[in-house]
C-alpha cells in the first residue's frame, strides 16, 4: 500500500472522531511563481508579475526541500508559476523519482516551452496541461502572449501525446472555464479523445468563488450536465461523479484543505490552504518553513499551534484542488465506485482527485 492510501485509511479513522488536520493525499510544490504566460483568469501569477517574483530555490535545496515532503506523502504535483522555467527541472524529477521513490509524480504545466524539455516526460505520472480552447486565435486572447503561440502550445501537446506509452505517462488537458471559453470545452474533451488523452475541467473563479456569468448561465449548467452524460458512456472525464454534480449546482461541501496543501518556492507551507493564506489573517499563513523545520509533522503541528485546526465548513472555496480531494476522502463509497465503474479514474487513481 502506498503513503498516499495510508494517509487515506488514517483520515478515515481521524474524520470518525473529528481529529484534524488530515493527512496529504498529496502536496503541490510551486517550484517557481516566475510564468511565461498572461492568462486573464490567472489571480497569483504572469509574465506581468514576474518582476516582483522571489529567485526559486538552487537545486540541493529545492532537494531537501523535496525529502520532507516525502515524509508526508508519496504522491508529489510540480506546478509554478510555469513550472519548465526552472532551470534544473529534469534533475529535480529525478531526485524525486528514483532517490526519494515517489509513486506517483504529477506536472502542471502550460506547455509553451514543453518542445525543448521533452526530457521531462519519462519522469513523470501524470502530465496535465492547461488548455481552455482549440481554436488558436481565441485562445491567444486568453493566455495574452504573442500571436501564435496557443497555436505552438497545440503542437506541443499532440507531439507529447503520441510519447505517452513509450515514456510511461498519462497526458491530462485541463480547462478553466471562462464565459468566454465555454463554446469551445467540448472541442478539448474531443482532442483529447483523438489523442488518447484525460480531461478535467473548472469553473473560473474570482476571489475563490466561480465567476458570476457562470453561476447564472444555462448554457453552462447545460455544459455540466453534458459532462455528466459523456462520462457515464466512458469518456476520458478525470472529475469525479460527486464534483460534476457539486459543478452542477454549487452546493457547499465540507473541506479538508490539508489532504492537498500547497509548498511555496521558499519552502513555505501555505497553510492551511492557498485561499486563506493569500488573505493574511489569523486563520492562516505561510510563517512555517519546511526547510527550516526539516520535519513535515512539525512543520504542520507549528503551523496548528499558530493558526489552530484548519476549518472544514468554507462555504466560499470552490477551487477543484480542495474540491476533489475533500469530496472523495469524506465519501469513500463515491472513489469506490469511481474507481470500480470508471476507466479514466483507475488511470489516475486516488492521486486523480487532488489535480493541484
Amino acid at each position: 500500500m502506498s503513503h498516499t492510501w495510508t494517509n487515506y485509511a488514517i483520515n478515515l479513522a481521524r474524520m470518525a472522531i473529528a481529529a484534524t488536520p488530515m493527512r496529504p493525499l498529496v502536496v503541490s510544490y510551486c517550484v517557481t511563481t516566475y510564468c511565461n504566460l498572461n492568462c486573464v483568469y490567472c489571480e497569483d501569477f504572469g509574465a506581468r508579475r514576474n518582476v516582483n517574483q522571489p529567485a526559486p530555490l538552487p537545486l540541493d535545496d529545492a532537494r531537501r526541500l523535496l525529502a520532507v515532503i516525502r515524509q508526508g506523502t508519496s504522491s508529489l504535483i510540480v506546478t509554478g508559476g510555469e513550472p519548465l522555467l526552472y532551470p534544473d527541472l529534469p534533475a529535480l524529477l529525478a531526485h524525486a523519482r528514483r532517490d526519494l521513490r515517489f509513486h506517483h509524480i504529477t506536472l502542471l504545466t502550460n506547455a509553451a516551452l514543453l518542445r525543448e524539455r521533452m526530457d521531462v516526460l519519462p519522469l513523470l505520472d501524470r502530465l496535465m496541461v492547461s488548455v481552455d480552447a482549440t481554436t488558436p486565435a481565441l485562445w491567444d486572447q486568453t493566455i495574452r502572449a504573442e500571436p501564435g503561440t496557443a497555436q505552438t502550445i497545440l503542437d506541443n501537446v499532440i507531439a507529447a501525446a503520441q510519447r505517452q506509452k513509450a515514456d510511461g505517462f498519462r497526458m491530462v488537458l485541463n480547462c478553466v472555464v471562462t464565459p468566454e471559453t465555454l463554446a469551445q470545452v467540448p472541442a478539448v474533451l474531443e482532442l483529447c479523445i483523438q489523442h488518447g488523452m484525460l480531461f478535467s475541467f473548472s469553473p473560473q473563479s474570482a476571489n475563490n468563488w466561480p465567476r458570476y456569468e457562470l453561476l447564472v448561465s444555462q448554457e453552462y449548467r447545460d455544459f455540466v450536465m453534458a459532462m455528466i452524460a459523456h462520462k457515464r458512456h466512458d469518456a476520458p472525464i478525470l472529475g469525479s461523479m460527486a464534483y460534476l454534480r457539486m459543478l452542477w449546482g454549487f452546493d457547499p461541501y465540507a473541506c479538508y484543505p490539508m489532504l492537498a496543501p500547497r509548498v511555496m518556492p521558499d519552502g513555505g507551507l501555505a497553510y492551511p490552504c492557498r485561499p486563506i493564506e493569500r488573505e493574511g489573517d489569523a486563520h492562516g499563513g505561510r510563517d512555517v518553513n519546511l526547510l527550516a523545520i526539516g520535519d513535515w509533522n512539525k512543520a504542520v503541528q507549528r503551523a496548528t499551534d499558530v493558526y489552530g485546526a484548519p476549518p472544514s465548513t468554507c462555504g466560499s472555496c470552490f477551487q477543484q484542488c480542495y474540491i476533489e480531494p475533500s469530496l472523495m476522502q469524506a465519501r469513500p463509497w463515491a472513489l469506490l465506485s469511481e474507481l470500480l465503474i470508471y476507466k479514466a479514474s483507475r488511470q489516475g487513481g486516488i492521486a486523480t482527485y487532488a489535480p493541484g
